[in-house]
């Protein structure tokens, strides 16, 4: 490694602790975490179908869509396709890994390792947005 990579890696594990712990990690690490990923995509799928449900009951209970079930509704819509992205991009994600296991040339470690970050990055986001989204529900079925 030259000294201008080795300074530049040595400058990202100082201001971001992630990227210095994701270049620490085995690729077997990586593995497992994309493939939690996908766990708890599959869960939230579950999840957006049961508030789907919730959402349906409350409006037929009331007899009426409100504009803000309708939006709520549209969201649960948007999180089932997004849901979808989000999976195949870690599955296309888990294949490069298999490519860069089975010695493919032209697949660096490095690449791998940064487009885990950017999953990372998005998955991350994506909870925080799926928890408000979560807490809009709540607050909406339970009002009276």
């Amino acid at each position: 490694m030259n000294k201008n990579k080795k300074n530049t890696a040595m400058n990202a594990t100082k201001s971001n602790p992630r990227t210095a712990f994701l270049l620490g990690v085995g690729l077997d690490k990586l593995h497992n975490e994309s493939r939690e990923w996908l766990s708890t995509i599959a869960f939230w799928k579950d999840e957006t179908k049961f508030f789907a449900r919730i959402l349906k009951k409350k409006d037929f209970k009331n007899h009426t869509t409100s504009e803000y079930g309708k939006i709520l509704n549209n969201l649960d819509k948007v999180h089932a396709d997004l849901f979808d992205y989000l999976s195949d991009d870690i599955i296309a994600h888990e294949k490069l890994l298999a490519r860069l296991i089975k010695g493919e040339k032209g697949i660096a470690d490095e690449d791998y390792r940064e487009q885990h970050h950017k999953l990372s990055s998005r998955m991350d986001t994506f909870t925080n947005d799926f928890r408000v989204f979560k807490k809009m529900v709540f607050g909406y079925v339970t009002a009276l």
